[in-house]
């Protein structure tokens, strides 16, 4: 028997804080770990914990990145500065600078994985629909396209962690109504981007899901 999941993405959504969402659904820490403790990525540490947010007590999941990190050999500078602009303030340690991996390069540590058929699918999935929208903004073949933000160790980490847990909690469909955007534009790898940006403008194009732009720079 499967679930079905309702997301209020009123104020956006995030990789960590869907985790941290799904694990308060419980969903269990400990097949998380292991799944993601599988995947062949290094130079980064799983924290989960328990905060208060305005008032309320919710989990929080947090990548803490090592400085400098070792990943697949490479070295790459972190200064924990946000490229991508995060409408939260739960000070992750989240970085993306210099890191550039292509859709080959990210399924096979997706497929590496000791994660279930479920899980990995889910993850392949998210990822095939993110180099579809970069491949149309950038006007690119998807063999072609090449993660910057999104194919940094703690975004991975993220997307993993996010089919893993709906695997556990049985999950097969999810409703969201619609997504909320503010204005203006974020910094990133390819320079100053309008918000939203064309990769997700392309993304909520295709999968028909209504936007509200809200008056939120």
């Amino acid at each position: 028997m499967s679930t079905m999941l309702y997301l209020d993405c009123s104020s956006g959504i995030s990789g960590d804080m869907t985790v941290a969402a799904l694990l308060d659904l419980g969903a269990s820490e400990g097949r998380l770990r292991n799944a993601l403790a599988s995947l062949p990525l290094a130079g980064y540490d799983l924290q989960i914990s328990r905060v208060n947010k305005s008032g309320l007590d919710c989990c929080d999941f947090d990548v803490v990145l090592h400085e400098p990190c070792h990943d697949h050999g490479q070295d790459f500078d972190h200064d924990h500065n946000h490229d991508d602009d995060h409408s939260h303030d739960q000070g992750h340690s989240h970085d993306h600078t210099n890191v550039h991996r292509g859709l080959a390069e990210i399924r096979e540590i997706i497929n590496a994985g000791d994660l279930t058929p479920q899980a990995r699918q889910t993850a392949l999935d998210i990822f095939d629909i993110l180099a579809d929208a970069e491949s149309q903004a950038h006007g690119v073949p998807i063999d072609q396209v090449h993660f910057h933000e999104v194919g940094a160790v703690d975004s991975i980490v993220d997307t993993v962690a996010i089919a893993v847990c709906l695997d556990d909690l049985g999950i097969r469909q999810c409703v969201v109504e619609r997504l909320c955007e503010g204005r203006g534009a974020v910094r990133c790898q390819h320079g100053l981007l309008p918000v939203p940006v064309p990769a997700v403008s392309n993304i909520v194009a295709k999968a028909g899901i209504p936007v509200s732009i809200v008056d939120v720079q």
